[in-house]
C-alpha cells in the first residue's frame, strides 16, 4: 500500500513539469550533463596520465639517452683516423707482399740488363755462375754438410787393410777384392756384412756420419754442375734470361737449406739430426745427372721424367720456368695459381727429395712452408741500408713418402742412425710478387709472361 502511495506521490510531483515545460527541459539537460561529466572527467584523467607518461616522461627519457650518446664535437676526427688505419693495414699488406720478393741478387750487374756504358763482357755471366756455386758451398759449410764416403775413400780403407801383414795372413783372399765391382763391395751380395772388408766399409761410413750434420752432394742440386762448366755462347739477352731463371732457383735452394738448418739446429751429427740427407732439388724432373763418385749412380727415383731431345740437340739447363698454363707444372696444382699477363703473382714449381726421420716428416713440411727472413739492400743497385724482410713463398702440392731401402745402391754408404727414416719426395709451388722485382725483370722475361715469347717447355 505504501509503495503505491510513493509512486502516486512521485507522479504528483512530476506533474509540476506538465505545466512548466521549460523547467522540465532544464532538469533533463542538467541530468544529461551530469551523466556526461563523470566519464569525461575520468577520460581526461586517463588521457592526462597517458600524455604524462608517453609525451613528457618518455620524451624526457629519450632526451636523457640522447645526451648520453651524443656524437662528440670531434667525432669526425676519430672516423678519419679509423679509415686511415684501415687504409694503412691494406697498404702494409701490399707492402709486405712486395717485400717477399725483394731479395738479394747474386749479381747486380746483370738485371734488368748489363750497363751498356760499362762495356759488355761475358765475364759477368761467369761471375754469376761462380757466385751461384759459392752460395751453395757456403750453405753446405754452414750446415756442416758433406756427402757419404766416395768409392775412392772406401778403396783406400780396404787398401790399408789388405796391406796389413796381419790381415793378409788371416784374410788371404783380400788380395782379390780389387777385381770386384765397387757396387758389390758392401750390401750388394758379394761381401758379407760380418766380413773384415764389410767392417772396414761400415767403420769408414760411420766415421763420416759422426763428423757431418747433413748428407749433401752439390751435384744433386740444380744448376751446380751447369755453372761449373758454363761457357758463354749465346746472345746477351739469352744469357741474361738464363741468369734470371737461375736466380729464382737459387732463392728456392737457399730456402731449403735454411729450413734444414732450422730443423737440425742443436744436433751434433747426422745420426741424431731429423733431416739426414738432402737428396736432390730439380726444376724440370727431366735431367739425369751422374753422381760425382759418391754412393753410385743417382737415379733420382720414380719422379724424374726423361726430357726428350732431338738428335744433336743439347738438353736445357735444370732451371725454373714460369707456370703459364696447367701443363707447365710438375704436377696438377691444387692452388690453381698460374703466371698470368695481368696477374700479380708469378709461379714456378720444383721437386725436392730428402731422407728424414719418420717422426719429423710433418714438422719438416710445416717448416718448409713457414716464414723466413732475408736481407734487402735495394733495386736495381744494392746501395741502400740493409733491411730485414720476411718471405713465405712455398706451398706443397704433392708429397710421397716411401721407405729408405738401406740396402739400395743409393743408400749403401750412408748411415742414418737408429731412427726410422723415410724418403720424402715433394713437388712444391713457389710464388713471387711481380711488383716486388718488376723493376729488375729483363725485357725478354716480361715478353714471356705476356705470352709474346715461347719459353722452354718441360
Amino acid at each position: 500500500m505504501s509503495e503505491k502511495m510513493n509512486i502516486k506521490d512521485l507522479l504528483q510531483k512530476l506533474a509540476v513539469f506538465k505545466n512548466n515545460v521549460s523547467l522540465l527541459v532544464a532538469v533533463i539537460l542538467a541530468a544529461v550533463g551530469g551523466l556526461l561529466f563523470v566519464p569525461t572527467y575520468l577520460m581526461s584523467r586517463s588521457v592526462e596520465a597517458q600524455v604524462q607518461q608517453e609525451s613528457i616522461n618518455g620524451a624526457a627519457k629519450q632526451i636523457e639517452i640522447l645526451t648520453q650518446t651524443v656524437v662528440p664535437e670531434k667525432q669526425y676526427e676519430k672516423v678519419v683516423a679509423l679509415q686511415e688505419a684501415h687504409a694503412k693495414d691494406a697498404n702494409d699488406v701490399e707492402l709486405k707482399a712486395r717485400q717477399t720478393t725483394q731479395r738479394e741478387l747474386l749479381s747486380y750487374d746483370i738485371f734488368p740488363a748489363p750497363d751498356p756504358n760499362a762495356g759488355f763482357s761475358a765475364l759477368i755471366f761467369q761471375v754469376f755462375g761462380q757466385r751461384y756455386r759459392k752460395g751453395i758451398d757456403e750453405s753446405m759449410t754452414r750446415l756442416n754438410a758433406h756427402d757419404c764416403p766416395t768409392n775412392e775413400e772406401i778403396k783406400r780403407g780396404l787398401d790399408d787393410l789388405s796391406s796389413s801383414p796381419r790381415s793378409r795372413g788371416r784374410y788371404g783372399m783380400m788380395d782379390g777384392y780389387e777385381s770386384m765391382p765397387m757396387g758389390g763391395l758392401y750390401n750388394g751380395g758379394m761381401m758379407p756384412m760380418g766380413s773384415m772388408q764389410g767392417m772396414v766399409i761400415d767403420e769408414t761410413c760411420l766415421d763420416r756420419a759422426k763428423s757431418t750434420l747433413l748428407y749433401v752432394n752439390p751435384t744433386d742440386i740444380a744448376g751446380y754442375d751447369y755453372w761449373g762448366t758454363y761457357t758463354y755462347g749465346v746472345k746477351p739477352e739469352e744469357a741474361v734470361k738464363d741468369c734470371w731463371y737461375h736466380q729464382l732457383g737459387y732463392w728456392v735452394i737457399q730456402d731449403i737449406f735454411d729450413t734444414i738448418g732450422a730443423m737440425n739446429s742443436g744436433h751434433d751429427n747426422v745420426l741424431t739430426a731429423p733431416i739426414k740427407r738432402f737428396m736432390r732439388v730439380t726444376f724440370t724432373m727431366g735431367i739425369n745427372r751422374p753422381r760425382a763418385g759418391g754412393g753410385g749412380a743417382f737415379t733420382g727415383g720414380s719422379r724424374r721424367r726423361r726430357q726428350t731431345t732431338t738428335p744433336g740437340q743439347a738438353q736445357e739447363a735444370d732451371k725454373p720456368a714460369y707456370v703459364l698454363k696447367a701443363t707447365d707444372g710438375l704436377t696438377e696444382s691444387c692452388t690453381g695459381r698460374l703466371s698470368k699477363p695481368e696477374g700479380d703473382l708469378d709461379v714456378i714449381h720444383f721437386n725436392a727429395a730428402f731422407v728424414v726421420s719418420a717422426k719429423d716428416v710433418l714438422l719438416f713440411m710445416e717448416k718448409l712452408c713457414s716464414g723466413k727472413d732475408h736481407q734487402f739492400r735495394g733495386y736495381p743497385d744494392a746501395n741502400e741500408a740493409p733491411q730485414t724482410f720476411e718471405h713465405n713463398q712455398i706451398s706443397i702440392l704433392e708429397s710421397k713418402i716411401g721407405s729408405a731401402g738401406l740396402t739400395d745402391i743409393t743408400h749403401r754408404y750412408y748411415r742414418y742412425g737408429s731412427d726410422n727414416v723415410v724418403e720424402l719426395d715433394l713437388i712444391c709451388e713457389y710464388i713471387f710478387n711481380r711488383k716486388g722485382y718488376q723493376v729488375i725483370m729483363p725485357e725478354s722475361v716480361k715478353k714471356t709472361l705476356a705470352g709474346q715469347d715461347q719459353q722452354t717447355t718441360r
